[in-house]
């Protein structure tokens, strides 16, 4: 017993050395649940003491603060300004705290805001955010958008919402195609949410019209979410005995277990041997044959 608490603090410190990994939450539609997703997914891992990091993809009409009831001070708007003198330290200033943990880099106070934000910008915000953070979070705009693009190139997993329903299932299909043709499908893992519902096209036939066994359902609990972005209080925080929090545990569950995977295969890697190694090592070789 005494073996499996030590090694199970060894690998959580292992996991704060880590970089941290990013999961973009998307999806070919839009009203998909992919806030719901990115909420309640930081909140699950944080739970698990998991340092994590929610940021707001949808830089015109993004809602996650209101989702999770906090006002921000300041969006990712105010780091333009900074941009060239910003640390991790004047970062940190720029993130919104959550009764959870979770921190929080919301997206501009109004639309016209938006074009403020380039990828110059969000490669710098990544940059010194993964190294902060065990998970960022990011809620994506639907589709492909250029911006959306830049958290799907380089994101660890993209989670790729969508529901039973026929012109959905459609467009995530093309979004698969899309994904494979820019090389990021081994990422992809498909959410069906909602999965629980009456619909046409059953669970079963999803894995065939996506061409896809990486499939992971969401039950359908509607009152459930409504209420919970209706008051801002995510469901895995006080519902967390209900059928849809259990499906979230289990996803960050899955999550956390890949992640200590990597960790250890990484601990079992034999140290690359330094310049000078490889030199002298050349040297010897080149020594035998004479």
């Amino acid at each position: 017993m005494k073996n499996e608490i030590r090694q199970a603090r060894e690998a959580k410190e292992a996991s704060k050395n880590k970089k941290g990994d990013m999961i973009a939450i998307c999806s070919a539609n839009g009203g998909i649940g992919r806030t719901v997703m990115s909420t309640n997914l930081a909140v699950a891992l944080a739970k698990n003491d998991m340092r994590v990091c929610n940021i707001d993809g949808n830089f015109q009409f993004g809602d996650l603060c209101l989702s999770m009831d906090v006002r921000p001070t300041f969006t990712i708007k105010d780091t333009v300004e900074e941009l060239d003198q910003m640390d991790e330290y004047t970062l940190a200033n720029f993130l919104v705290s959550h009764s959870s943990g979770v921190k929080i880099l919301a997206s501009p106070e109004r639309p016209e805001y938006a074009e403020l934000v380039t990828t110059s910008v969000l490669e710098k915000v990544y940059k010194l955010l993964v190294n902060q953070f065990d998970y960022l979070i990011v809620d994506t705009e639907a589709g492909l958008q250029d911006l959306s693009l830049f958290f799907i190139e380089k994101s660890d997993e993209i989670f790729l919402l969508t529901t039973l329903d026929m012109v959905v299932m459609r467009n995530t299909k093309m979004m698969l195609e899309t994904f494979d043709i820019l090389g990021q499908k081994e990422k992809v893992r498909v959410l069906v949410n909602k999965s629980s519902v009456d619909s046409v096209i059953k669970t079963a036939d999803v894995p065939g019209i996506l061409e896809t066994e990486n499939i992971f359902h969401i039950p359908n609990q509607p009152q459930l979410v409504t209420q919970s972005m209706n008051v801002g209080v995510p469901f895995v925080s006080n519902h967390g005995k209900t059928d849809l929090a259990k499906a979230y545990f289990k996803i960050a569950e899955q999550l956390l277990s890949k992640r200590e995977d990597v960790i250890v295969t990484e601990e079992k890697k034999p140290p690359s041997n330094s310049i000078l190694q490889s030199i002298f090592q050349k040297g010897k070789a080149a020594r035998s044959i004479f």
